[in-house]
């Protein structure tokens, strides 16, 4: 996690060609990781956001990948993960967290082909995407589900009612989604995107991980834990609000 920086172009329509930014201004793209603690809160608050302010069906998530464990080298170690569960989850006990209740062999050991699932997804559109996303981060954080595992996976978008399962199989099996996964962490690197969650609107403006700043005592994530400096739940309601004046 890192500090927010904020951009702003000045004309949207002249600006050259950034793949972090939405392609159409009725589209907020939203960097993350399924398994990283703060991209839960973030996108919880976002669709929060968005239905109290009346954006259902006027804005959508455009989903895209910042796979930790390609940033790292390695899986996202399981205690930084439960070491933020009592600390982020206390910000929105809503969005669903608990520690894993599942043997330790269930736990999932990679993200890639739920983010994978994400990309396929959109391909029956932006809600059904963003749906699918939400609750493969529920399965996760809340329901110790195994979101590595394909059957798992497809289980949770046949639950949604919002997502055709049968044809994200499909997808999925082609993997001509793949691409899409390596595509955007490429993109986010070198600090493109700073850390996951990171938010981009159509001009350019961009929030890291918004609203919250925090930092680690008593050792790095997975031997420490994580202490919030500031939490802005409003950070949200900007950055939408800015978003649909740009419609």
């Amino acid at each position: 996690m890192s500090d927010h920086r904020t951009t702003v172009a000045v004309d949207p329509h002249a600006r050259p060609f950034d793949p972090r930014l939405p392609r159409s201004p009725d589209t907020v793209v939203v960097y993350s990781d399924l398994n990283c603690s703060f991209a839960h809160l973030a996108v919880h608050r976002l669709h929060q956001a968005r239905a109290r302010l009346g954006l259902d069906g006027a804005l959508f998530f455009d989903h895209r990948c910042f796979p930790l464990e390609l940033f790292d080298l390695a899986v996202n170690e399981r205690p930084g993960v439960d070491s933020e569960v009592s600390v982020v989850g206390a910000l929105a006990p809503e969005a669903g967290w608990r520690l894993w209740q599942g043997p330790d062999w269930t736990y999932p050991v990679s993200t890639l082909p739920a983010l994978e699932a994400v990309q396929a997804a959109k391909e029956q559109g932006w809600p059904a995407s963003e749906t699918l996303d939400r609750a493969l981060r529920r399965a996760f954080w809340a329901e110790d589900r195994c979101i590595t595992l394909r059957h798992v996976i497809l289980d949770v978008a046949a639950g949604t009612g919002a997502v055709d399962a049968d044809r994200l199989a499909a997808a999925l099996d082609s993997g001509r989604h793949r691409q899409a996964v390596i595509d955007q962490w490429r993109t986010a690197r070198e600090d493109r995107v700073i850390c996951s969650p990171h938010v981009f609107l159509y001009d350019g403006t961009n929030l890291a991980n918004p609203g919250v700043t925090a930092h680690w005592v008593n050792g790095r994530f997975g031997v420490g834990f994580p202490v919030i400096d500031h939490d802005d739940p409003s950070a949200v309601d900007t950055l939408l609000k800015q978003a649909a004046a740009l419609l």
